[in-house]
This record gives structure tokens, sequence and C-alpha cells, in this order.
């Protein structure tokens, strides 16, 4: 079986602890190795060590004006990791925030003008995305669940979109055949994405006074987007 490694950004332990579990049942792994990247660097070793490597959420943003070290350190760590998946080294699945530090690292651009607040949402696989190992069984689309406040304004030279929708152009994008990217969370069933509403309730995904009605609405979808990690975890074994 293939050897995965979870890569964790989430400052909310209990969140952070969550998001592992859920990452580790998508994959359909028994075992889900794991690397707080906020509390320690990332091993140089890690591309030589693992088949693939999933990176979950974050509330930090790209395009944060008071990035501290300590961030400004992780996207460093994490462009690494991006520029040895492009080279062939390992296989790599950043979501979330992570997507826009790749974006940035290859030449995009990264901004706040298409936001999508905590929801369900659907998406269109592209003719490329149709064709690629990964999204090809979803097409024509699928749902999803997205939280984010920043987004690439276009794929970044050399990648290849896969899906879209008409709120975030850029929902997912691939580089080469080992690097895929992710605006939205594939990783979360619709209860899973409700516990982790606990912990951003006042950070600005959605209105708090709505946090029922969010609720509901996120429990009623049927999402598919964990259908990805398994067959991404399928192709590394």
């Amino acid at each position: 079986m293939a050897s995965i490694l979870y890569i964790c950004v989430r400052p909310e332990q209990g969140a952070a602890d969550a998001e592992h579990r859920s990452f580790r049942r998508a994959l359909g792994v028994p075992v889900l190795d794991r690397w707080d990247l906020l509390t320690a660097p990332l091993d140089p070793s890690i591309s030589d060590r693992y088949d693939g490597v999933v990176v979950g959420g974050s509330p930090l943003n790209v395009v944060s004006e008071d990035r501290d070290d300590v961030q400004r350190r992780v996207e460093d760590d994490l462009e690494r990791l991006a520029g040895e998946t492009v080279d062939g080294r390992v296989s790599t699945l950043f979501t979330c925030y992570s997507i826009g530090v790749v974006t940035r690292m290859l030449g995009g651009t990264v901004g706040t003008a298409t936001p999508e607040s905590t929801r369900p949402t659907r998406i269109r696989i592209t003719g490329p995305g149709a064709a690629d190992p990964i999204f090809g069984p979803s097409a024509p689309e699928m749902s999803v669940l997205t939280a984010h406040k920043e987004g690439s304004v276009e794929p970044p030279p050399g990648a290849t979109l896969l899906a879209t929708n008409d709120d975030c152009p850029v929902q997912a994008y691939r580089v080469g055949d080992r690097l895929y990217a992710t605006q939205f969370h594939p990783e979360v069933t619709p209860q899973d994405f409700v516990d982790r509403m606990a912990y951003y309730r006042t950070t600005g995904y959605f209105d708090p006074h709505q946090y029922d009605l969010t609720a509901e609405r996120v429990l009623a979808a049927s999402v598919t987007g964990t259908d990805l990690l398994r067959r991404f975890s399928e192709r590394l074994g």
C-alpha cells in the first residue's frame, strides 16, 4: 500500500485533528502520517520517504499583508514541496490555502474577487478534466464543499484547468501528472464540515447569526469530493 503524508497547516488543534481523520477516511488508508507545518519546518527528505502527500486547509491567506515569519516559512516549505512535485519526485494534492501558494509560485495571481462562503456548490469538470484519471470519472459535474476568502485569478502558466464554476473559475488544476490543486475541500463529508464550522464561527466564512441555517444547508448536501482522494490514493498504490 502507498505511503501518504498529511501536512497540517491549521492552528486550531481540534480542527486539525478532525481534518486528519477526514483525509485518512477519504484516502481509504489505515495509516496516514502527519506533519504539523506550523510547528516544525518540513523535513527535506519527505519527497523521498512518501509516495504521496496531501496538504490540508488553513485560515491563512496568501494575500494577507500581515504575513508573519511563521507563515512565510510555511509558504517557503510548500513552494519547495510543489517544486519537487513538478520535478516528479512525489505526488501531491494541495487544497484550500495551499492552492494559492502554488499559484503564486508558478507565476499566477491570487486575489480576493472570487470568495465563496461556507456552503455546498456545484463545479463543472472541464474537457481536460474529463480526460484526467482523478477528475474524469466525476464528469460532467460534482458537488463539493467550500469556504474561502481568496482564489486564483486564473490557472497559473503551465497548469491544466480541471474544474470550474461561475463564482470561482479556478476550482482545480493539475501541473504535469503529479501535482493537483483544489480550491474546495475534497476530504470532508457534510457532517465533517459542520463540525469544522464551530472553530470558525466568527472568522468571516459565514454569517454567525445564520449558523444554524448554514449548517442545515451543508448537512442537506450530497457531496462527491471524497471520490477524488480515493482515486488519488489508488493511483499511488
